[in-house]
């Protein structure tokens, strides 16, 4: 049975693999951050040494887009409603219909004047009215 071979990548091949820049490579292998080998004058990477450099990083609260397009970042939006036939508006599925309180929630709306994105936000306070309002009826 023959073993098999282990997948070497040169510096220009795991600068590829990473879409990172040579001198980053060269920083991380000087500052101990990504095992390499030698072989001669030759340096070479396991796809397992490249493939521990890359950490996943989530965030703990939400990228604030208030006041941003959340397309392209851009800081030029135009407020305004969209319109239809009649207003849009979100309505919670599990609201209940003999509420006194109207069960719409009403939307805003922003399009980025450089890419065109429509954005919308909800009534933040409607929506908690309503959901302590069925809390408390059930």
């Amino acid at each position: 049975m023959e073993r098999e071979k282990p997948d070497w990548y040169t510096i220009k091949e795991a600068v590829d693999y990473l879409k990172i820049g040579e001198p980053t490579l060269y920083r991380w292998m000087r500052d101990g951050k990504i095992t390499f080998r030698k072989v001669g004058d030759s340096t070479r990477f396991l796809k397992e040494d490249l493939d521990s450099v890359v950490s996943i990083h989530t965030r703990k609260k939400p990228a604030e887009t208030k006041g941003r397009c959340s397309s392209c970042g851009s800081q030029r939006l135009m407020t305004g409603k969209l319109q239809s036939t009649g207003l849009l508006y979100f309505k919670p599925n599990k609201t209940k219909f003999w509420t006194l309180n109207e069960s719409n929630v009403g939307l805003t709306a922003e399009m980025c004047t450089d890419c065109g994105l429509i954005q919308f936000s909800g009534d933040l306070k409607k929506l908690k009215a309503l959901r302590k309002n069925d809390e408390e009826n059930q």
